[in-house]
């Protein structure tokens, strides 16, 4: 067991925690019978109460299983942050079936594809996402589409700006299959018994690969709960703090760190719809926010604005986040304005939010933190699997109650990305790293191929693979370019099919704008007679990427 780091260990946090040995669900059952009339959800000041949200999403549940939702079938969770994300959210769960979470950026072709993979027939949709879901009923195996419409909960008057998303008219086409969100409600459907347990399957957020499409990440309640539990014990979270929520709920830090802690706990997730620092920072100061959760340049965006001091924002007791580095420059402003040091953190889909956190007592900058509780992580050789020592740079492999079951339907690659070390199954999250002294540990890079574009993981292989459905693309290779503002951006390089040749950039653009996720689509696109390939004929894009980076 690795534990150099057991010498920062924050006090009174133990370092194995025994999980409750229940459903997920079961955590909105307890809050709601504790605090039924404490403030689960604030969404652009109207207030949701832990009842109401157990009641909602009961009757969701039985909806879902009055269309036929059976224990163990997927159902497609397909929504921006909003109140309908938690009740649909638990709603699944009480149906006794699985959440899939979809990236609301998602387009035709991913949703396709996400659909097929999962068998899912029934989905929970934004209205303002009906146009990209709405035509694939019938036609991909998808039977019904329950819509919701974010406005209907905003039920006080606000001076808050709110998203398009949000004042989205609630109009939508009359046709089979499709169900409008308060119509389910008000059928008041009684769900079935509650027979879903820890070992059921809870939730698959699909992770973009380095070959080809995405893979679903099986969770079930059990490793779910870990994710739920252990960031709350571990930064000291009580039922009367209050969570700013802006970090999309369909990925894991959103999912776990904020929302379902925050049922977990009992205590109140003030909902961002879409990132604005202003609105962020009157949020902050009218619910007094205790804690905000979020990406680096979330906070970059608030402190440059130039009003910033207009607004009291001193209730925040705790700030931290992932997914890309915190400048230092700003962490350095973050602490001279608010006496608060940022704290980093790292997971992946396939944990289901964070195996290693910063002591919130003695966080390092720029730093994936230390494992937490339950995790042994190493580091290890990348070819001959050994570890390695303080220092010295390898593979960061891990194990916890974290982890997956495995890759959906992929029993190959889950073999894959597991070995063993002193008896036990450690994943291989793919990224090189260190430990220092102290047991913390630090991100280089990753093993393969990926683009980190403001924050946004941009799997190289998967854009290709959405690019070859494109009649006009014989060969394509994607790679990053610098961006000043992005840190890096995607950029293709294009092998025309024959007949083609009058196919444009622009023919490219408009085509990856209509089918997939906007940080996904190339900025770039470069036209080339032949790609360079190795003896074995495979495209060669570290040569590719090399030269582009060398060009910059």
């Amino acid at each position: 067991m690795f534990d150099r780091h057991y010498a920062v260990w924050p006090d009174l946090v133990p370092h194995f925690l025994d999980l409750p040995a229940t459903s997920l669900y079961s955590n909105l059952s307890i809050s709601a019978l504790r605090y039924p009339q404490h403030p689960a959800i604030i969404y652009y000041g109207s207030t949701l109460t832990y009842a109401e949200l157990e009641r909602q999403a009961e009757a969701l549940a039985g909806y879902l299983q009055h269309t036929g939702v059976k224990a163990g079938d997927r159902v497609l969770l397909y929504m921006q942050n909003s109140p309908q994300f938690v009740i649909g959210f638990y709603a699944i769960l009480r149906a006794n079936a699985v959440v899939v979470p979809v990236n609301p950026m998602n387009r035709k072709a991913e949703l396709e594809y996400l659909i097929a993979d999962t068998e899912a027939q029934v989905a929970l949709c934004g209205r303002e996402l009906l146009d990209n879901i709405g035509e694939l009923l019938d036609s991909s195996g998808l039977r019904e589409v329950v819509v919701g419409t974010y406005g209907d909960y905003v039920c006080e008057p606000t001076d808050l700006e709110l998203p398009e998303a949000v004042t989205l008219s609630a109009d939508m086409p009359h046709r089979d299959g499709l169900t409008a969100w308060q119509q389910a409600l008000d059928a008041a459907y009684e769900p079935g018994p509650l027979t879903a347990g820890p070992d059921d399957l809870c939730v698959i957020p699909y992770s973009s690969g380095t070959t080809g499409n995405p893979k679903g990440c099986a969770h079930t309640h059990h490793s779910a709960m870990a994710t739920t539990v252990y960031p709350s014990v571990w930064g000291n979270s009580q039922h009367n703090g209050v969570q700013l929520v802006s970090v999309p709920m369909f990925h894991v830090t959103g999912m776990q760190v904020c929302m379902n802690a925050a049922i977990y706990l009992g205590a109140t997730q003030v909902i961002m719809t879409r990132w604005d620092r202003r609105t962020a920072a009157k949020l902050i100061e009218r619910h007094s926010i205790t804690a905000w959760r979020n990406i680096p340049t979330m906070v970059v965006d608030l402190l440059s604005d130039p009003d910033i001091d207009q607004y009291d924002i001193s209730s925040l007791r705790a700030i931290g986040g992932g997914g890309a580095a915190m400048p230092a420059a700003i962490a350095a402003k973050l602490e001279d304005k608010l006496g608060l040091r940022y704290s980093e953190g790292y997971g992946l889909s396939e944990t289901l939010s964070a195996t290693h956190m910063n002591p919130p007592q003695a966080p390092k900058p720029q730093c994936l933190g230390i494992p937490i509780i339950g995790v042994d992580s190493r580091v290890v050789d990348v070819d001959s699997l050994q570890e390695v020592g303080v220092g010295e740079v390898g593979e960061i492999v891990l194990q916890g109650e974290q982890l997956f079951q495995g890759y959906w339907r992929r029993p190959e690659a889950t073999a894959e990305a597991f070995i063993e070390l002193d008896g036990k199954r450690f994943f291989r999250t793919g990224d090189l790293g260190y430990y220092d002294e102290e047991g913390y540990f630090f991100l280089v890079d990753r093993v393969k191929r990926m683009i980190n574009a403001s924050g946004y993981k941009v799997w190289p292989a998967e854009v290709e693979s959405l690019l070859y459905s494109h009649p006009a693309v014989r060969e394509v290779c994607v790679i990053s370019v610098p961006d000043e503002r992005r840190g890096e951006t995607v950029k293709a390089v294009i092998a025309l099919a024959a007949g083609h040749a009058d196919t444009s950039g622009d023919d490219i653009l408009t085509w990856c704008q209509a089918n997939m996720s906007a940080y996904k689509c190339p900025k770039l696109i470069q036209f080339t007679d032949a790609l360079p390939k190795s003896p074995t004929g495979k495209i060669m894009w570290r040569a590719l990427q090399e030269q582009e980076w060398a060009k910059s």
